[in-house]
């Protein structure tokens, strides 16, 4: 369903029958910044921006008992998930198995703590805080009273979702089984099933939010400014849409606002976001070389030493026959950052010569690149439970490389970089480049 973007003069305010403006339910698109009126929506039912064809809003039926079910469950499976086997190997007599914290504890016990720290984040502790908040909340709202804190962790929740990586960790210890096969006997515990279950429950609780139904059970939905008029761009009006919670407020002369309903800072265009854009890239195109030069794991087998960087992995499996699984290390580790680095910068220079239908070819561009950063991580997971799992002395183990850390952050900062850049940018009038650059 598209949203609602006739003239000014052929809607009402609710309740009135006068043929002026309605300023009830109106969203600014986050990614063209296209103001529109939602339309009212039924049960499996979603309002499209009918400018760039993103998704305004999507209800769901009883989302409050959908998300809390969904939830809990999803914490039961975490739980059994850290407190059983996760996975164990068996080679000429000498075995091993492993429990899920292992993978974070074995690389601090390698000196790599900040890798540690990230997969311990990405795969336990941030997706654990977002579920326990939706629970928190659904609870407030299935009682109609919303429990304290509701409205600062609602706020949260938009910015852990990118964040949580449940979901690729299953990929990477899938890749990691694949490796070892053909050296060892592996076999998958209890907690290996239920972090799986866990994953997709993660997953389908994402889905399941209603974050737009959810603010309004919160905290109500105070009516638009005045002067909105649908059907035009919100900045040209001096009017924002709220990232977080979909609310239109007005600016002031700066460009600059905070929201009447979650409290959220809110800018006409995110303050030099070219310049934070370009900086966190060249960064990240500088620890690229590092990441592909140094070698990323070291495998010992009867006492040889071999070392392997990411693009040696690959060919090793495809040496190996595993083509399925080196075309994904290829394309997760090889092509998505590198064509990350591609299209951001792409898009940048793009912004000053912006127009007409590649607007929304630019658009997509942005979302493919939002959406597959995160896939990159699969060789890093790869990495933290191999080196937990195969601890056989000289016989069989494996260490993490230097280029560990350096691949991890070029993942961090490009998905940092999908974030700061202001896909509405791609929608102004292209402007001269001394003004550009302070956008």
């Amino acid at each position: 369903m598209t949203a609602d973007t006739q003239p000014p003069d052929t809607l009402t305010d609710s309740g009135a029958g006068s043929p002026r403006q309605s300023r009830r339910r109106l969203r600014a698109c986050h990614e063209c910044d296209w103001l529109v009126a939602l339309p009212p929506l039924s049960p499996g039912q979603k309002a499209d921006c009918p400018r760039c064809g993103h998704s305004l809003a999507q209800r769901h039926n009883r989302p409050a008992q959908r998300s809390l079910a969904l939830s809990l469950a999803a914490l039961i499976a975490l739980i059994v998930a850290l407190s059983f086997p996760f996975i164990s190997f068996e080679v000429s007599g000498i075995s091993n198995r492993i429990e899920l914290a292992q993978t974070v504890r074995s690389l601090v016990g390698y000196s790599q703590p900040w890798v540690a720290i990230s997969v311990a984040l990405s795969v336990v502790v941030l997706p654990a805080l977002y579920l326990a908040c939706v629970a928190w909340l659904q609870l407030g709202l299935l009682s109609r009273e919303p429990l304290p804190f509701s409205r600062g962790i609602a706020r949260s929740l938009s910015h852990l979702h990118p964040w949580m990586m449940a979901d690729v960790f299953i990929i990477g210890a899938l890749v990691s089984l694949i490796k070892v096969a053909g050296l060892a006997e592996v076999s998958l515990g209890v907690s290996f099933w239920a972090f799986c279950l866990f994953a997709i429950l993660l997953l389908l609780t994402t889905q399941s939010l209603d974050s737009d139904w959810m603010w309004f059970s919160l905290a109500g939905e105070p009516l638009a400014p005045e002067h909105s008029r649908t059907g035009a761009p919100a900045a040209e009006q001096g009017l924002a849409g709220c990232q977080t919670c979909g609310l239109v407020n007005a600016l002031d002369g700066h460009g600059r606002g905070r929201c009447r309903r979650c409290g959220e800072a809110l800018h006409a265009r995110q303050p030099r976001s070219l310049q934070r854009t370009w900086a966190l890239l060249v960064t990240a195109t500088i620890l690229y070389l590092p990441a592909n030069i140094y070698p990323i794991m070291t495998t010992t087998y009867l006492g040889e030493a071999n070392p392997s960087t990411i693009i040696g992995g690959v060919i090793q499996l495809w040496q190996m026959g595993s083509y399925p699984v080196a075309t994904v290390i290829f394309v997760a580790s090889i092509l998505v950052p590198v064509g990350k680095l591609l299209a951001l910068g792409w898009l940048c220079i793009a912004v000053r010569r912006s127009g007409g239908y590649h607007r929304i070819v630019r658009t997509r561009l942005y979302r493919l690149t939002e959406f597959i950063g995160r896939w990159s991580m699969v060789d890093v997971f790869v990495v933290a439970i191999l080196v937990a799992l195969i601890r056989a002395g000289r016989l069989m183990s494996i260490t993490p490389g230097p280029a560990a850390l350096a691949f991890m952050s070029v993942v961090v900062l490009t998905m940092l970089a999908a974030i700061t850049f202001d896909p509405r940018l791609l929608w102004q009038p292209p402007v001269p480049a001394k003004e550009s650059s302070h956008a």
